[in-house]
This record gives structure tokens, C-alpha cells and sequence, in this order.
């Protein structure tokens, strides 16, 4: 069930962040053009995701560059600095997604809702270790990459401490 959460938590962002932009397209009018002349416009239907993209909020950078077996990323932030593959799919919905892999995950307690309310001494077992996940996702979309940063009462995790925001919006510069 935690996928699915959070799967759930990145597509309502995403159409957050999309329904909130307000851009205004410009259409390019070329004035005396003579009858024989043809303008055309050619669209550029393949967006590149190569660059850095930085926030203003955080002290985070992250480069993505293309080689033969894929993409890569070189992750900084004032405490760490990670290179590493960087996976990028498009779900059946259309959406894009780039995954950080390698990135270990800095807090994860795992799904807490199905715990019991008697919290007390006597009836307490061992708890087992949860493993912390590695690889860090982002939604992409037009020059941004979008981290959902940590989690929420139920789904408790922190993916980057270094940045205290829920959602971190690398802008690609």
C-alpha cells in the first residue's frame, strides 16, 4: 500500500503544480511578408532533461548529463555530493519521471497506521528494523524537477534533510 500512497501523493502534486501555472503562450506574427513567401513553424516535440537544476529555497543542485547507457546525475547539497544513474520513464499516464538511484533515503518509520494504540512497556515487542529505501524520484515536467521530500503522520520519511520543504522544485537554469 505505501507505493500506492505514494504514487498517489506525486500525481495530485503534479497536477497541483501544473494546474497553478499560468503561462501564457505567444504566438510569433511576422508583419509585410510578401505573398510568395511561406513562414513556417516548426515545434520542437523532444524536450532535453540534460542541465542542472537548482532551487532557491535549498541549497541543492542536481546535473543531469546524457552518456551511452543512459543518463546520469551528480547530486549536491551542502552536506553530500552523489553521482549516480539516473532512470528516466513515463508512465501510462503520460507523466515523467526521472529516479535518482543510489540516493539513500535519511529517515524512513515505514507505514505507522496499522500500529496498535497500547504503546506501553509491558506489552512492547521487539520491532524489526525497516530497511531504508534507496533511490530518490521525481516528477518532470517543462524545466522542473519535482521531489516530494518527506511524508506525512501516517507515512513517515525524509528523503533530503538538508531541505526542510515537503516539495522541492529543481528549476532547471
Amino acid at each position: 500500500m505505501k507505493p500506492v500512497f505514494t504514487i498517489v501523493y506525486i500525481i495530485l502534486s503534479v497536477f497541483l503544480i501544473s494546474a497553478c501555472t499560468n503561462k501564457k503562450v505567444e504566438n510569433v506574427v511576422e508583419k509585410d511578408i510578401p505573398k510568395t513567401e511561406i513562414s513556417v513553424e516548426i515545434n520542437k516535440n523532444e524536450e532535453s532533461i540534460e542541465g542542472i537544476y537548482k532551487t532557491a529555497e535549498c541549497d541543492i543542485s542536481v546535473e543531469i548529463t546524457k552518456n551511452k547507457d543512459g543518463y546520469q546525475y551528480f547530486l549536491k547539497t551542502n552536506l553530500r555530493k552523489v553521482k549516480g544513474k539516473a532512470t528516466f520513464s513515463t508512465n501510462e499516464s503520460g507523466e515523467k519521471y526521472l529516479v535518482l538511484e543510489g540516493i539513500k533515503w535519511d529517515e524512513y518509520e515505514g507505514d505507522i497506521s496499522n500500529e496498535e494504540e497500547n504503546d506501553s512497556l509491558a506489552d512492547s515487542k521487539p520491532k524489526h528494523e525497516l530497511e531504508i529505501p534507496v533511490g530518490i524520484d521525481a516528477s518532470y515536467g517543462k524545466d522542473t524537477l519535482t521531489i516530494q521530500n518527506y511524508g506525512n503522520a501516517m507515512n513517515s520519511y525524509t528523503k533530503i534533510s538538508e531541505c526542510g520543504l515537503k516539495y522541492i522544485q529543481l528549476v532547471k537554469k
